[in-house]
């Protein structure tokens, strides 16, 4: 993959580099917290070493439909990521995106829609700051305490919220004492109703392995052993005879019948001469 073109300058790593044909465009007044610099780029803003961005706007987009496609012909296979940052300022918009979007697919493309220019500006000053922050911030955050672990098992359970978890938790004390609950223990807490008692029963109470997948192995055992039963017997083989091993072994204890002369003394210069 050939490496992203760009005019260092002293600063140019913390600036978001600009492709000069983007002069005037009203997008860059939206770039704010974020410097930029103008660079001789293939894509549209460069925002990070190996993320390049391509700018369009559908009004432009349905003027001059070609564009693009020169655009990310030009673009090959540069940077890792790529992304067609789309500024929609059309009213009928559903198929020309539809059409970027198959477009972007096959070469490997990002699609952002953005429904105003501040809004584009921002994701580019966005991808700029965030250039070399972990996916930490984007990662679902899971505590370790007690309580955050029995209210993340608890919720799981279709209709319980978290309020129910604190009611479980004070009413009963322990996951524990909540799993053996009876029925009639959960209906008297305040908003279980039965679907949502009937959900947490069958969760604490239901085995892991259902009868579906019991009966499924138990009909394929039982037709396996059926058509083993039914399978022809192959024919009975007559017993192989008791071998002698010092009779087979032993020339004077050969087999019924005479036995062979000894093999003539063979005199190797007669022979040769």
């Amino acid at each position: 993959m050939p490496p992203p073109v760009v005019i260092p300058s002293g600063v140019a790593g913390n600036n978001i580099i600009v492709n000069p044909l983007q002069r005037g465009n009203p997008v860059l007044d939206a770039i704010r917290n974020v410097a930029k610099e103008f660079g001789d780029v293939v894509c549209d803003y460069q925002v990070g070493r190996t993320t390049g961005v391509l700018f369009l706007s559908l009004k432009y987009h349905r003027l001059h439909p070609e564009y693009i496609h020169t655009r990310i012909e030009k673009l090959g296979h540069s940077y890792s990521l790529r992304i067609l940052l789309v500024v929609c300022d059309v009213t009928e918009h559903r198929d020309p995106i539809r059409e970027l979007t198959k477009m972007c697919l096959i070469n490997n493309i990002t699609v952002l829609v953005a429904f105003s220019v501040e809004e584009a500006g921002h994701y580019l000053s966005t991808f700029k700051q965030f250039e070399h922050k972990p996916p930490d911030l984007i990662k679902e955050r899971i505590d370790k305490d007690h309580d955050s672990i029995l209210r993340t098992a608890l919720t799981s359970i279709s209709k319980v919220n978290k309020t129910d978890v604190e009611t479980l938790r004070t009413s009963f004390g322990s996951f524990a004492s909540i799993s053996r609950a009876t029925s009639d223990q959960l209906q008297n807490l305040p908003g279980f109703g039965q679907v949502k008692v009937r959900n947490i029963k069958t969760a604490f109470e239901k085995p892991i392995r259902n009868n579906a997948t019991n009966t499924l192995v138990s009909m394929t055992s039982r037709t396996k052993g059926k058509g083993k039963a039914t399978e022809e017997q192959p024919p009975r083989r007559d017993p192989s005879p008791v071998w002698d091993i010092e009779r087979e072994m032993s020339p004077t204890l050969g087999r019924d019948g005479p036995i062979d002369p000894q093999s003539p003394t063979w005199d190797i210069e007669l022979d040769l001469n």
